[in-house]
Parts: C-alpha cells; sequence; structure tokens
C-alpha cells in the first residue's frame, strides 16, 4: 500500500493561516484615520493640484501684470514685478511641504495597502494549497479503498471459481448428460 501524500503546507504556514484567519483580512481593511494637519493638507493638495487652482491663479497673475502695467490704478508693483515674485515665492514655500507631507500620508496608506493586499493573497494561498492538500488525501485515501474492494472481488472471484471446478469435477457427465446411442435412436426406414 502507497503511503498518503504528506501535506505541502508546513506547520509555520499551517500556523500563520491560523493567525490570519483570526484576523480575516479580506473583512477588515485597514482604516486610517486622519488628523486635522492632514486633512488639510490633503485639502491644500486637491486644491493646488486642480484646474480650477491653475485657471483662477492665472487669472490673476494676468490681472496682476495688466493693472501694473498699464497703470489704470497707481503702479504698486512696476515691472519686473518684484512684489508679485515674492509672493509666488512664499506660496511656492509653504505649498511645496505641505503637498510632500500629502504625498507622504498617501505613500503611508499606500503601504499599509499593500501589506493588507499580500495577507489576503497569501491567506487565499494557503487556503488553496490546504484543500488541494485535502484533496490528495481524499483521493489516495478512495484509492486505497477501491484496490481493497478490487482486492475482496478478486479474491471473491478465485472461491467462486474453486467452487464451480470442484462442481464440475464431481459431476458424473454420462448420467448428467446421457448421449443417444446410435440403436436407441428411432430413425423411421
Amino acid at each position: 500500500m502507497k503511503k498518503p501524500l504528506r501535506a505541502r503546507v508546513s506547520q509555520e504556514e499551517y500556523q500563520l493561516l491560523q493567525r490570519l484567519r483570526e484576523r480575516k483580512p479580506a473583512q477588515n481593511p485597514p482604516k486610517p484615520s486622519p488628523r486635522l494637519g492632514d486633512r488639510l493638507a490633503d485639502a491644500v493638495a486637491d486644491t493646488v493640484g486642480s484646474w480650477r487652482f491653475i485657471i483662477i491663479q492665472s487669472s490673476l497673475l494676468a490681472l496682476w501684470i495688466f493693472l501694473n502695467v498699464t497703470a489704470y490704478i497707481q503702479h504698486w508693483d512696476p515691472y519686473p514685478f518684484i512684489l508679485l515674485n515674492l509672493m509666488l515665492s512664499f506660496q511656492a514655500a509653504y505649498t511645496a511641504p505641505i503637498i510632500m507631507m500629502s504625498q507622504n500620508r498617501q505613500a503611508i496608506i499606500d503601504r499599509q495597502e499593500a501589506k493588507h493586499d499580500y495577507e489576503v493573497n497569501m491567506k487565499a494561498e494557503l487556503e488553496i494549497e490546504l484543500l488541494h492538500d485535502k484533496m490528495n488525501l481524499l483521493r489516495e485515501e478512495e484509492i486505497i479503498r477501491i484496490m481493497q474492494m478490487l482486492q475482496q472481488q478478486q479474491q471473491q472471484i478465485q472461491s467462486l471459481e474453486g467452487l464451480l471446478r470442484q462442481k464440475l469435477q464431481s459431476v458424473d457427465y454420462d448420467s448428467a448428460f446421457p448421449i443417444a446411442k446410435p440403436d436407441d435412436r428411432n430413425i423411421p426406414s
């Protein structure tokens, strides 16, 4: 008889699977709770990174330059627009770190989601591997059971053949199957 197949899931993998089953990662995705600064950084990044902001800022810059060049109002920032450059530098100096904070927070969220996806995939892989092992063991058990049944059938056939031989040897063919002799035949003349 063959030994049943050895399980391909190691003890460590099985323990990991048990821990993952308890945590149920597919049903409990990570839920980050952003703080006030995180929400503010996301809002600034969303605003600055929109077409609406670009269009409004471009319009304001064009209006600033137009008003200072045409002098409809007193020149408060004549060419080369040093005050405008200073304002834009301040805007860039504060906006860039805020956008970086938002990107860093998003990177942390992405890492958490990747870890979560890895755990879900690991659990699925181990569950599938365990199912393969169970199917292989069931198949092995069924093959062993069928082989035992075939051996029993073969033994029964052999015992029936033996009984049939004994019966055939004990039968007197002459009395069981009389053969007509030529003088016993009723042949019309």
